[in-house]
């Protein structure tokens, strides 16, 4: 931690696991304060997980679409998925939800950055990648995967995400960084 931040530290004094799921952990911690008082913190711990924007030589990002229980909603998105586990590498993970999502293995992959979506509440992290120099093969969805696989041009992505019609915010994240690595070369 940087020195400048430490006077937002809080301190946990005690924890008690509340759920303990299959992909999430639910925790409530007695914390003090900066001021010295006392407060509690409901959270979210995660292993972690990976996105990947895939664009082809023609300049189309592959995404998927794919209902997501927890909106009751079809969204579009890129490809992601969690770790398999804690120390799994981030590189060896985005590759994997690469090829079971979309069938693409790729000749480039460029680091995007942390995302954190909800650092509030959940303490998932998600690694954000640009796929690049793709070649296709077969998908191999997980078996509760049900997937759609669409190309859209960045620069048609770039508007949708502006004007609002992409509601995933990892998604909405990288597009705008992989558009502005690209417009920078």
């Amino acid at each position: 931690m940087k020195d400048r931040d430490a006077r937002f530290f809080e301190e946990q004094t005690s924890s008690e696991l509340i759920f303990d799921g299959k992909v999430l952990h639910v925790f409530k911690d007695e914390i003090k304060l900066p001021n010295g008082k006392p407060s509690m913190r409901e959270y979210i711990k995660h292993v972690g997980a990976v996105c990947v924007i895939p664009i082809t030589d023609e300049g189309e990002v592959v995404c998927v679409r794919q209902y997501r229980y927890a909106v009751g909603q079809v969204l579009l998105e890129i490809p992601a998925g969690k770790l398999d586990s804690a120390d799994e590498d981030p590189r060896d993970a985005v590759l994997r939800e690469l090829r079971e999502e979309t069938g693409a293995l790729c000749g480039k992959l460029t680091p995007l950055g942390l995302y954190l979506g909800s650092p509030a509440l959940i303490g998932e992290h998600i690694q954000m990648y640009l796929a690049e120099d793709l070649t296709f093969g077969e998908t191999d969805p997980d078996e509760d995967e049900f997937l759609e696989i669409c190309r859209i041009p960045l620069s048609e992505m770039v508007e949708m995400v502006l004007r609002g019609e992409i509601p995933d915010g990892k998604t909405q994240v990288a597009v705008l960084r992989a558009a502005a690595m690209r417009r920078a070369l």
